[in-house]
């Protein structure tokens, strides 16, 4: 598979208040294939939000670059999306005008805009909730508006930081199989943050697992979908991946048996 995008050598250094400098990412680098859904792991304050802002534009790196096809990503634009943990929907703005405010802002017209965003509601199931307000939903319809206004701006590329960390147990399960059924409608090229191991293992064609900034195994994900839970592959690739993630914290680097490093 071709590079769609190359994250080229990435690293991002801050300054704390002190003087002192934190190296938040070291030497990021892979690629993401085209239509690939990839998610990363990894404890809290390894650099998964950082790299993904990075990608998007949000944030400034180091040194190192971000590439999208021939383009190089140094500021946000409509071909990178991004879905976050927290909904951002604009409590001011109904339903379909939440969804239709990417459109709003590259000039389309209100009518062709808001058929676009219908488009999309009806795609999510929640048609009969256009004209109702965010406070009137629950979190996980407000994480599906925040997913389709993503999508009605037709970007290239969808990040996606912690959405359904926020929900619970059984409303997450729901939308892991939604966010698979948008998927394979649209063919979306996905990166998806999450500390869930399986939901990475649910989700994804490939994980990549991280630690201290760094990247330490990609694996991929070789069972076809549906993915059952009660699979006996699915239940040993989760254990295994869990299994890094302690050794990562005991030594700093991670440690699998029969799992070997992406050249």
């Amino acid at each position: 598979m071709s590079a769609f995008l190359h994250i080229d050598h990435v690293s991002k250094v801050f300054t704390t208040q002190k003087g002192e400098q934190f190296a938040a990412l070291k030497d990021i680098d892979f690629t993401v294939s085209e239509n690939e859904f990839v998610s990363i792991v990894g404890p809290s304050g390894c650099g998964k939000s950082t790299l993904l802002r990075i990608i998007a534009g949000l944030e400034q790196c180091s040194s190192g670059q971000v590439h999208h096809e021939d383009r190089i990503v140094s500021k946000p634009s409509r071909t990178i999306g991004m879905v976050f943990q927290h909904y951002s929907l604009l409590p001011w703005l109904n339903v379909i005008d939440n969804i239709a405010l990417g459109l709003e802002f590259s000039g389309m017209k209100t009518e062709a805009r808001r058929e676009v965003a219908s488009g999309y509601l009806a795609m999510i199931g929640m048609s009969d909730f256009a004209q109702s307000y965010p406070y009137e939903l629950s979190g996980g319809m407000q994480q599906r508006v925040a997913i389709a206004r993503a999508l009605a701006n037709d970007p290239d590329i969808l990040l996606m930081d912690e959405p359904f960390g926020a929900l619970d147990a059984y409303t997450r399960i729901l939308l892991q199989r939604e966010l698979l059924h948008i998927w394979q409608q649209k063919r979306k090229t996905i990166l998806f943050v999450t500390h869930s191991v399986d939901e990475a293992v649910f989700l994804s064609d490939r994980i990549i697992v991280m630690h201290y900034g760094e990247i330490d195994r990609f694996i991929p994900i070789e069972m076809s979908r549906p993915r059952q839970r009660d699979d006996v592959h699915y239940a040993k690739l989760s254990a295994e991946i869990l299994a890094m993630l302690e050794a990562g914290d005991s030594d700093g680097r991670f440690r699998s048996q029969g799992m070997q490093a992406e050249d």
